[in-house]
């Protein structure tokens, strides 16, 4: 494999050519005179070409320098564009942000948040990608992404939001016909609906005041990949579920559905805002964090 250009030696050498002087591009790029020198000496041996002509007195580039000069002056110019331009997107928002969210929290709880969001920040763009599956933030180029789970240690840089209980319902027409659970266990003797994306998926785990721990599988007609698309078959009477506050928490005040079970919870979640590791995050991605933080920290999750 051939070696990467001397991008160094090249910088330098066009810094030299700029100012006409070994000592002027030194003092410039905060380097000693003997680094200077060498980069440029040992630009000449990579390229086989003496690149200047020296005297004590004068400094003048050769025809083989003459024709390198343009395209280092070029390649310098263009490296402390790219830089200039990264740093002011690291320190200013500015650019777009590429968010991953699941479906129902996202139409729920964040898209109404974002007209706020573009009105104070109108150099920040969202790419706001809805799915209740777990995205590959790194492989699939997202900048954050909204969890709603208990997360376990990884890779991923997590920041909670706010707390996310979960709640076993069913419909009091259900409860009449069927009789009401009061123990998990029970469950596997109803008709409950599932959930794909749990982090165990087709088990559902309980733990009571006591310490108790019970785990049970329970079975129905419908599984789906999208947490409300369930609500409908619950509040018709036709099974049990086990829903985030964001999408039961209406049918419950309303008494659409019933809290069932109440000695016993499942393990609650939270709401969290994960973005890939590695290096500071760029003031757009920044600002977005804190917005969200703000917002869920006062309970807006609806």
């Amino acid at each position: 494999m051939a070696k990467l250009p001397d991008f160094e030696a090249l910088a330098i050498f066009a810094k030299v050519v700029e100012l006409r002087s070994f000592a002027g591009a030194a003092t410039e790029l905060a380097l000693s005179k003997a680094t200077v020198s060498k980069a440029v000496s040992r630009l000449e041996q990579r390229l086989g070409a003496r690149l200047f002509n020296r005297t004590s007195r004068r400094l003048a580039l050769t025809d083989a320098g003459q024709k390198l000069a343009e395209r280092a002056t070029q390649l310098l110019v263009d490296g402390e564009a790219a830089e200039n331009e990264a740093l002011s997107q690291s320190m200013a928002p500015r650019g777009t942000v590429r968010l991953a969210v699941p479906m129902t929290f996202g139409i729920k709880a964040v898209a109404p948040l974002l007209p706020e969001f573009l009105e104070r920040y109108p150099e920040v763009s969202i790419d706001l990608h809805l799915s209740d599956a777990t995205v590959d933030l790194i492989g699939e180029g997202f900048d954050a992404g909204l969890r709603i789970a208990r997360l376990p240690d990884s890779s991923p840089i997590a920041r909670r939001l706010c707390a996310m209980p979960r709640y076993t319902v069913a419909a009091p027409s259900y409860l009449k016909r069927h009789g009401r659970p009061t123990h998990p266990m029970h469950l596997a003797q109803h008709k409950c609906f599932g959930y794909a994306y749990l982090s165990t998926p087709g088990i559902w785990h309980y733990t009571n005041a006591a310490g108790e721990q019970a785990s049970v599988r329970p079975a129905g007609q419908l599984r789906v990949n999208n947490g409300e698309a369930v609500l409908p078959s619950v509040i018709a009477g036709l099974g049990i579920a086990d829903l985030p506050d964001f999408i039961v928490g209406d049918a419950i005040a309303s008494g659409k559905v019933e809290v069932i079970l109440k000695g016993w919870k499942q393990p609650e979640g939270a709401v969290h805002l994960v973005t890939p590791p590695g290096g500071p995050r760029p003031a757009r991605v920044e600002v977005l964090a804190e917005f969200l933080l703000k917002h869920f920290a006062k309970g807006k999750k609806k």
